[in-house]
C-alpha cells in the first residue's frame, strides 16, 4: 500500500500569568509578524517584551491578559503518536510539561527543550517543571466530539525565570516531546504562576 491515512496534529498553548496574589499580570501576545521574525532569528524573544523595544511594540502585537500560540509537532512527537493510537510501540502517555529559557526557534528534529528549567530557574536535568501528577488531562471538543487533547497545569514559581519555551513530553523526566513552542518572555517572579493550557488536535 503506498499510501495511508492521515490524522495530521494541530497543537496550541496557552499561558496566564498571575502574581502571588492571583492577580493577573499583562503579558506580550505576539502577532503573526513578531513570530515570523523570530523564527528566522531577527528578534529575540528575551528583548520584545523589555522597555528598550517600546517603541516597536505596536507593530510586533500587543499586551493581554493571556498568551495564546501555535505549537510544532515533532517528529518524533509523531511517531509517539502512532505507538498510542495502536499500542505497537511502548510509548507512555504524553502528559508532562516542561518550561525552559531557550530561544532558538522550534524544529521538528527537536527531542528536548533547549534549555529546561525548574521552578526556581535552575537547569531542570531532564525533569520537567509540571510532572504528570500535576497535570489535568481531559478531552476537549474544538470541531467534533472529544477530538483535542488538552493538558492544564500551572507552575508555582521560587525564583526569577525569563520563560520563552514549552513542550509536552511522555514521562516526568526527559522522555518524548511530542511538541514544542518558543515565544517572547514570560518575566516571572518568585511567588509568581502561570498557567499553561495545551492542546493537540487530531486536525
Amino acid at each position: 500500500m503506498a499510501l495511508a491515512g492521515s490524522i495530521p496534529l494541530d497543537a496550541n498553548v496557552e499561558m496566564v500569568h498571575r502574581d502571588g496574589s492571583g492577580n493577573v499580570k499583562p503579558i506580550f501576545q505576539e502577532n503573526r509578524l513578531c513570530t515570523a521574525l523570530m523564527k528566522a532569528g531577527y528578534l529575540s524573544p528575551l528583548w520584545i517584551n523589555t522597555r528598550a523595544a517600546a517603541f516597536i511594540w505596536p507593530f510586533l502585537g500587543y499586551w493581554a491578559t493571556a498568551k495564546d500560540g501555535r505549537n510544532l509537532i515533532t517528529t518524533t512527537g509523531k511517531a509517539g503518536a502512532a505507538s498510542r493510537l495502536n499500542g505497537a510501540g511502548a510509548e507512555a502517555a504524553f502528559t508532562s510539561i516542561g518550561i525552559g529559557e531557550g530561544t532558538t526557534a522550534a524544529n521538528v528534529a527537536d527531542t528536548a527543550l533547549e534549555t529546561g528549567v525548574d521552578a526556581n530557574g535552575d537547569a531542570d536535568s531532564g525533569v520537567h517543571a509540571l510532572a504528570t501528577a500535576s497535570v489535568t488531562a481531559s478531552r476537549v471538543t474544538t470541531t467534533v466530539t472529544n477530538d483535542t487533547a488538552q493538558l492544564l497545569g500551572t507552575v508555582t514559581f521560587t525564583g526569577t525565570v525569563a520563560v520563552t519555551e514549552s513542550g509536552v513530553f511522555n514521562a516526568d523526566t526527559n522522555g518524548t516531546m511530542i511538541a514544542r513552542q518558543v515565544f517572547s518572555a514570560i518575566n516571572v517572579v518568585a511567588t509568581d504562576t502561570l498557567q499553561l493550557t495545551w492542546k493537540i488536535k487530531a486536525a
